[in-house]
Parts: C-alpha cells; structure tokens; sequence
C-alpha cells in the first residue's frame, strides 16, 4: 500500500485550506469569552476543526484553549502536537503576510513554515492514511494548540483539565531527522541595593534587551571630579569608549547579539563593561558588587567561575547568558537566562548560583524554569521516528539535541520532528516567510508514515 501515493491526492484540498487559514491574522489578543487568546486564534481555530469535521473526523474544542480531531479505535493514543498561533507579521514584507500567495512553488505567509503549514498537513496526512485502509491498534489524536507562541498555556489548560496524555507523538515545530533532547531553561532575576560612597559614584548602568539575547551595547553613567574623569577617559580598550561629561563620565561598550542558547557566538557587552568598570576605583557595596559581577559571569558562557560548568556527551556544555543589567537610584537588577544538560537537572545548578549570588549580597526576585526534556536514543519513539526519516529521505541523520526549546516540553511523550530539513534555511518569525510546495508535501508524507508507524 502506497501511502505516499495518497498524501500526494491530497495536496490541492491541503494547499485550498493551509491559504484559507493564512488568511486568518491568528496573532494572540485580547480575551474574550470563549476566545483566551484573542478572536483571531479562534477563529483559525474553528477553521481547522471544520475541516476536519468535513473530511469525516470527531472533534473537540476545549474552550477555545485548543482544539482536536481524532481517527481509530484502541485504549492507547498518540498524537500529533501543532499550533496554529503565530506571532505578529513585523515589517519588511514583499508579500502579504495575511495573503497565502503561491508563486514560483512557495507559499507564503506568516506561518505557512510555523506551525500552520505542519499541522495542516498533518490534518490531510491523517485523511490519506485513514483512506489507505492501513489497520492500525492505537487511536491517533491530531492537536491544534493556540498558545505556543506566548507561553503555552493551552497546553497547561489542557493538561490541568484532564487532556489525554499520548504514549507517543511529535511536533512538527523543530528539526529533522529528531530532536530528542532539549536543555533546561532557567531565567533568573537578581537585585541588591548599592551605596553610593566616594568620589566615583555609579548613577546608572543600561544593557540587554531580554534574557535570551546576548547584549550588544551596554553604557554606565558615574559621578566624579572633573580631574578623574580626564584621568580615565585617557584609558583604552578594544570596544569600550569613555566619555567626560558635566557630571563625570560615561561608558559605553560595544558587543556582537547572538541568541541565548548559543552565546558563545557573539560577545557580551555587560561583561565588557563591567570588567572595565572593576578596574576604577569604586568603593563600597558598588565596588563590591561590580567585582563579583567581574568574577563570577564576565564575559563567561559556560558558567565556570559562577562554579555551574555542566557537560554531558548527549547536549554538551551548560550555557550561559547575562542578558540585561540595569542599576538606577541605588537599585540593581539584572537577569541571566542559561541552559543545563539533558542529563542533568535544576539541582545540579541553581542553588550553587543562588548560593553564589546570596553570598554577595544579592537576592532571588523571579524564576522561570523550564525542565529538560529527554528521551534516549534507543527509545520507541525515537527508533520510530528516525525510521520513518530514514525511509522517506535515503538519509542516515543522527537523533540531535539543542539548547532552545519547542512546543514537545509542553506535553509529556512528545519530541520535535520536523518541519526543516538539514540545510534548509530557517525562516520562521522573519519577514517573507514560507513554505516550497515540495517541502509541505514531503512534510505531510513524513507525518502521514510517522502516524502509522506510532499506532500500527
């Protein structure tokens, strides 16, 4: 039974629903009854479940959280974990992020790549292996998420509401050939108060824009005689610039952006500061926390003088990024977001830097963990998954682990499987996005021989 052969009869309804539904601006928005995340999010929501509905499926929409159709019988389930949220469309569009044009075999549009393209494919993919008659032993459960983008809280709905929990599934929210691993994410707030003693005086210091994002500028304002202005002004470092201003100085220091989960990759600019700032003579409860900031993150990313330095052979070292430092009428806050191993845990960790930091003065303010996910190579699932890659590509690929994070942490049982292929260029959340006509089909007979080889 060719069940390729049946995907492929199914691409012109595919391609008539995936336009329809990128239409639809299903950017979140303001609650409304029935509509957590906005009317727009419904309403691509209730598109896709009458769809489903007019190619023969049951199925459920749960508040408006999140929807699902469903096909077999059998006690056991696996899913298929998609989201048909998007984030807003931004500026330096050549088409109409709201338009699902096709031109020269793409289709574009705000998410034809994430997630809409995936999980629509996912619905006719179900269609074409239910028409091909193939037996299968487990019911398999399509899931239309509507939160992905700001928090997952669907799925916390979900799951808080007595969801179904899969023995099996995926998303096609990540990579091929699988992503079996993905690090712990932890943010982490700290704040202290700082005196103001002496004649070097700290007024203000501004980096970072978010946790995630290694800091590219970074600039301090201080208090001084004129005389130690010029005095340190003279002084000359690679990306560093001082200035003499009426009320002493300012410093601005140049660094590279890269993404949190691979800082290594650009240069922090909070560190380049703060270690400049650690060479002048500061004094007091400033002086001491410029010199642990100095110590202990620098322009580190692996967390080793902070005394975190993780490493496993599966997802390799613990990450870290200092990503915003902001000190204004004596109070400092700053934020760090790093990334542990998959085969280590919170424990191993956060209470060493806490301790770190509680040590020095500093205190804990907020924290957003997110766990690691992990699932063995020589698992069913992934055995599964890296089976159904093998066939359908000709290509050998190795399970892989990463130090962002998809919609799999949301639900348990579920890895990332797709929709970008090794070397594809990756065009979600950036102007122009779409999708090769070529890409979605093959998308859709990857999850259609996934589906049946998890309930077979």
């Amino acid at each position: 039974m060719d069940l390729n052969a049946y995907v492929r009869k199914m691409e012109p309804a595919l391609l008539a629903c995936l336009q329809e539904n990128l239409r639809i601006p299903s950017v979140q928005g303001p609650a409304e009854p029935g509509k957590p995340y906005g009317s727009a999010v419904r309403e691509s929501l209730d598109h896709v479940l009458a769809a489903a509905e007019k190619l023969g499926f049951s199925t459920v929409n749960m508040d408006g959280q999140l929807g699902w159709c469903e096909y077999g019988e059998g006690e056991e389930m696996v899913a298929v974990l998609g989201h048909l949220d998007v984030v807003p469309a931004g500026d330096g569009w050549s088409f109409d992020p709201w338009g699902g044009e096709i031109r020269d075999g793409r289709i574009f549009g705000r998410g034809t790549m994430d997630d809409k393209g995936p999980s629509i494919a996912a619905l006719f993919a179900l269609a074409a292996l239910r028409d091909s008659g193939l037996p299968i032993r487990r019911r398999i459960r399509l899931i239309f998420g509507c939160n992905e983008e700001s928090g997952s809280g669907d799925m916390k709905y979900y799951l808080a509401h007595g969801g179904e929990i899969p023995v099996m599934g995926f998303t096609p929210d990540g990579e091929y050939p699988v992503i079996n691993g993905e690090k712990g994410i932890i943010n982490v707030t700290y704040g202290r108060e700082l005196d103001q003693i002496g004649e070097l005086r700290l007024l203000s210091i501004h980096g970072g824009t978010a946790p995630n994002v290694v800091p590219a500028s970074a600039s301090a304002k201080l208090a001084c005689p004129r005389e130690l202005a010029e005095r340190i002004a003279r002084l000359s470092a690679p990306k560093l610039r001082y200035t003499v201003t009426e009320q002493g100085l300012f410093v601005e220091s140049e660094g590279v952006n890269a993404h949190g989960s691979t800082p290594e990759l650009g240069e922090n600019a909070l560190g380049r500061l703060v270690l400049a700032l650690d060479t002048l003579p500061l004094e007091g409860q400033t002086a001491q926390a410029t010199h642990f900031l100095a110590q202990t993150l620098g322009m580190e990313t692996d967390g080793a003088s902070a005394g975190i330095a993780l490493s496993d052979d599966v997802s390799g070292k613990l990450t870290l990024n200092w990503g915003t430092l902001d000190v204004e009428n004596g109070k400092l806050l700053m934020k760090i977001n790093y990334r542990y191993p998959v085969t280590k845990g919170y424990d191993d960790c956060a209470p060493i830097l806490d301790e770190a930091f509680a040590a020095a003065g500093f205190t804990k303010e907020a924290e957003l963990h997110k766990a690691k996910l992990y699932v063995p190579e020589d698992s069913e699932l992934v055995k599964t998954l890296m089976k159904v890659y093998r066939e359908q590509t000709g290509l050998e690929g190795k399970p892989k682990s990463i130090g962002g994070g998809t919609y799999a942490k949301s639900l348990p049982n579920i890895v990332a499987f797709g929709p970008i292929f090794p070397g594809d260029e990756i065009r979600e959340h950036k102007p122009d996005e779409f999708l090769e006509l070529s890409r979605l089909m093959q998308n859709a007979q990857m999850i259609a021989a996934a589906m049946y080889e998890m309930a077979k």
